[in-house]
Parts: structure tokens; C-alpha cells; sequence
């Protein structure tokens, strides 16, 4: 037989987890299902259409989603040769979306180690295990430049929860002069939130890796605040479910995204995208979020990630492909930087910061430390408790600086090379766990903080402004270091860091242009 002429797949190449060893080769009568992720049928551009641009919102025109499927999907023909490719290696076609430019396939582990030239093997790390490769996929060259990412050969766990729960058993853990907790709408109140908009018409979509809500937490938190009970849906994706497990696992980020958000806009739908902690498996929550006709959420609020050097190039230019599309549609993507400062987590000494945050198409939320006196704000630093407990921020070492950011002062990297990439965040919010947010998790009232609860507070904003608007604000960062700059939108925060970054008058890469001023950015947007 004639041997398949193989070209490389661009950004494929995967090595081990950090501390993981291998642990046997895979059976090779295992099955599970892959996502090919397959070029559109036309290049994305917004020339005329003014989403990616600062302008004023009457002059954005946003596509539909029917729109955009029918434009932009993916073709006939690229899902023709997909699928020739997939019965000569015996994988089942389970699912093909022009609009997610996605087929899902199915088949064994020896199907897909052929289909894609890779070995799999078994690995073991401190935190458990998983299915994984490591090297390049190669693809036979008939697809090359139509599949543009495969995604779950490899099952590692991706990204970790962006929060914290605050030790207030513990009075020594109260680190700060009169900290104190604060309810959402108390926090709402403090940014000038608008009080006259509870999200009605809007739907907020929140991306979950794992655990769940019970509908007795949210009924007996929202029975507290006075507040009628928010309509929540969860949507399954790649059969991940609404599976509640305990307060200091993943609920806590569910419950906090779900609490934060519908607690600034109690009347807003909330579609919860439940999804297995996996590239994966994000990736497909993030696409069919975008892409559901049904809920069509116009923001989505992002509470998961991990540091660049742990992605692999695929993953994130899709991703950043998937949030472009993201800004077609109208729809806000609201990102948590990280909860580890400038270092994200990472122990190799260099600064790093937290993807998906870090795509230039998304908002990226920084952390601050807020303390009140009365109804008004007392003081607000960068939130910063140490090398584990503080606002994530700093330079990319994968995305260029992107043009809304180039009349902005943003510093080189302070990593060898001083390399001037997108810096993160844009915006910022209470994040600190001592002076965090009164939740209900799995029957306990917590307290809880990390940049978890910073992405659902802009994505409520979001979704009030959108109530208000003609047009939903869409991708607001060309307007946010454009036009609204200046306008008092956000509160600066000028004092602390993030451990090798600093505060500073205007944009900094610790709290971006600062925390909300919610009424002077709905107004600025329907001046502008």
C-alpha cells in the first residue's frame, strides 16, 4: 500500500504535564470522541461592519447567527474530504456545525493514533491521571489548511477555577484594617451600577469545567437578598452535567458565577454550559455557546484558565478565532485573569498570564482590594496577598500587541527579551477573598473572592447595558482604550502590584484601566 504523504499540523506539538510520567501506552480498543475543528468558508473580516473598531454602536452591524452560519460556515466540500478521512480509518462521523466549523468523531484509540500519526499513552502527575500524547499530529496532506485543530486525543485537565473561599473562621486570616465581605448588590451599589435595569430580554452564558448548582442553594440565596430567583438552564456539552459535588470543589465557582451575575441582572436568563475540564471540552463550550439559537446569550463570563506555556499553540489561536466570531455576533466575552499574580501559578520564575484572558478579543478582569465607608468607596488597591492570592496581570508572551492597545502605554515584558505583547487585563474588580462576596454553596454561606467573581460582575454590567441599548455593546475593547477613555468609565487604581508589575495612573498590567463605573459607562456607550 502506498504510504500517506503527512504534513505537520500548525501549533499541534503537546509535551507532558509538569511532574507527569508515563504510565503505559493506551488500549487500544479504548474509544472516545475528537473534535476536528475545520476552516471557514471565508475569512472573518469586519471591514464595513465596525465590530472590531471604535465607533459608535449604531454603526456596529452585527451578524446573526443563521447569518454568519451561512456566510462563514464551513463548506460542503471541507466536511466531504473530512469525512472520506474518516472512514478510511474507521471513525465514526457523530456530528458535523457549518457554524462551529466543527465535526465530531468517534472511534478507538488505535483509529485515531492511525488517523492522526500520534502515539497515546497513559500519564500519571500528583493530581491524577489522563490520556496523552506528546509531539505533533500529522495529517495527510490532502487536509492540509482545512483542519485547523484536533482536540481530545489528549484528555488533561486544561484550566483550574479562578476563586478563592475567604478563612473568615480564622480571625489572623483577616488581613486587612476593617475588611469586610460584601452581598453582590452592595458591590453593585459601590460601582454605580444602573438601578434602573435588571437584565430583562438578555441571557448571560456562563462556561463551567465541572461540579454544579442545586436549585435549593439559589432559591434560598436569592430568598435572602429579596431578589426573585433567576431562570437558570444547563446546557450539556460533550456529556458534561450539572454535577453538584461540595463547596471547595468546583460548585464554588458554578454558584459564584451564577450569584454574581443574576444578582446584578436577576431577570437576565442564565445558560450554564456544563462541559468536562479538558481543551476540549472547553473549546466546544465555548463554540456552542456562541452558536446556540436557542438561549443566544449576548455575554458570555469566563471564570476558567491557565497560564499560556500550558496551551498548546492550536488551542489558542482557535480559541481567539472562536472569540473574533464572538465580536461578529455581538456577543461580550468576559475572561478572569488568574488568582496568582504576575507569576500565574507558574514556578519556572518567569511572569506569565492566564489564556483565555489573555486572547485579544477577549475582556480579561483583573483583581483588586476594596474596602468601604458607608455606601462609597474608602480604598481600592491591586489585590495582593502573595504569589497565590493575587490579581493576575502582565504581558503576553503568545499575542501580538493588538491596535486598540498601541496608544496605550503598555511596558515590554518583563521576561527576557523584552518582548511588548497584549497586556491583561482591561478592566478589574473586587477580587480579594477578605473583602469578597457572600455566596451560598452546597448549603453553606461562604465567603468568596478571586477574579471567578470579577468576569460574571462585568458580564451582569454587560448584560444591563445591552437591556439599554439599541445594540449590544459587543466587543467593547476598541471603545474601552478608544473613545471611552477618559470618560470616567472606570475607576483608577493607581496604588500596589501584582508581584513584577505595578499600579500607575491610566492602564496598568495589573488592574487595566481599573474597577466599573457602571452608570458612566452605560452613558458614555449611548453618548457615543
Amino acid at each position: 500500500m502506498r504510504a500517506v504523504q503527512r504534513v505537520t499540523l500548525p501549533g499541534s506539538r503537546r509535551i507532558a504535564m509538569s511532574g507527569a510520567r508515563a504510565a503505559g501506552k493506551v488500549r487500544s480498543d479504548e474509544r472516545f470522541e475528537v473534535t476536528v475543528r475545520l476552516r471557514a468558508r471565508a475569512p472573518l473580516a469586519s471591514a464595513g461592519a465596525g465590530y472590531l473598531d471604535d465607533g459608535p454602536l449604531a454603526k456596529r452591524h452585527y451578524l446573526s447567527r443563521a447569518a454568519y452560519a451561512k456566510k462563514y460556515g464551513t463548506s460542503a466540500a471541507d466536511f466531504l474530504k473530512l469525512r472520506a478521512f474518516a472512514k478510511k480509518y474507521a471513525l465514526a462521523v457523530v456530528e458535523e456545525s457549518p457554524a462551529r466549523h466543527s465535526v465530531v468523531l468517534s472511534g478507538t484509540a488505535a483509529a485515531f493514533s492511525a488517523a492522526f500519526a500520534v502515539t497515546l499513552r497513559y500519564y500519571s502527575h500528583p493530581q491524577g491521571s489522563y490520556r496523552g500524547r506528546i509531539g505533533p499530529i500529522k495529517l495527510p496532506k490532502s487536509l492540509a489548511g482545512i483542519v485547523q485543530g484536533v482536540f481530545g486525543l489528549d484528555n488533561r485537565p486544561q484550566a483550574a477555577p479562578r476563586f478563592q473561599v475567604a478563612d473568615t473562621a480564622n480571625p489572623a486570616a483577616k488581613k486587612k484594617h476593617d475588611a469586610a465581605p460584601f452581598t453582590v448588590p452592595t458591590l453593585a451599589q459601590l460601582y454605580g451600577f444602573p438601578t434602573n435595569l435588571d437584565g430583562s430580554g438578555q441571557c448571560i452564558g456562563l462556561i463551567e469545567l465541572g461540579g454544579g448548582f442545586r436549585p435549593a442553594d439559589i432559591d434560598a440565596y436569592f430568598k435572602a437578598l429579596g431578589i426573585a430567583a433567576p431562570t437558570v438552564t444547563a446546557v450539556s456539552v460533550d456529556h458534561g452535567t450539572n454535577s453538584p459535588t461540595t463547596a471547595n470543589g468546583p460548585d464554588g465557582e458554578v454558584m459564584l458565577d451564577i450569584e454574581v451575575a443574576a444578582s446584578i441582572a436577576p431577570q437576565a436568563q442564565i445558560a450554564v454550559y456544563f462541559a468536562p475540564n479538558t481543551c476540549q471540552g472547553f473549546l466546544d463550550a465555548v463554540t456552542i455557546a456562541l452558536h446556540d439559537t436557542q438561549n443566544k446569550p449576548s455575554v458570555l463570563s469566563i471564570s476558567w484558565g491557565s497560564a499560556e506555556a500550558t496551551w498548546t499553540a492550536q488551542a489558542m489561536q482557535q480559541f481567539d478565532a472562536a472569540f473574533q466570531t464572538a465580536a461578529a455576533l455581538g456577543v461580550t466575552i468576559c475572561v478572569a485573569a488568574g488568582d496568582a499574580g504576575s507569576s500565574d501559578g507558574e514556578t519556572d520564575k518567569l511572569a506569565h498570564v492566564d489564556f483565555p484572558a489573555s486572547s485579544p478579543h477577549a475582556l480579561g478582569c483583573g483583581g483588586t482590594s476594596l474596602l468601604a465607608s458607608g455606601t462609597a468607596i474608602a480604598s481600592e488597591v491591586v489585590w495582593n496577598d502573595g504569589a497565590d492570592s493575587a490579581g493576575g496581570g502582565g504581558i503576553s508572551d503568545v499575542f501580538a500587541l493588538p491596535d486598540y492597545q498601541s496608544a496605550t502605554f503598555v511596558p515590554p515584558s518583563v521576561n527576557p527579551g523584552a518582548r511588548v505583547g497584549r497586556g491583561v487585563p482591561d478592566v478589574a474588580g473586587d477580587a480579594d477573598p477578605d473583602t469578597g462576596y457572600e455566596v451560598r454553596v452546597d448549603g453553606e454561606n461562604l465567603v468568596i473572592g478571586g477574579t471567578s467573581a470579577v468576569a460574571p460582575l462585568w458580564a451582569g454590567l454587560i448584560a444591563l447595558c445591552n437591556q439599554k441599548l439599541p445594540k449590544p455593546v459587543g466587543f467593547l475593547n476598541p471603545l474601552l482604550y478608544g473613545s471611552l477613555a477618559g470618560k470616567g468609565v472606570c475607576r483608577d487604581i493607581t496604588s500596589g502590584n501584582n508581584g513584577a508589575y505595578s499600579a500607575k495612573t491610566g492602564w496598568d498590567p495589573c488592574t487595566g484601566w481599573g474597577s466599573p463605573n457602571g452608570t458612566a459607562i452605560l452613558n458614555a456607550l449611548i453618548a457615543g
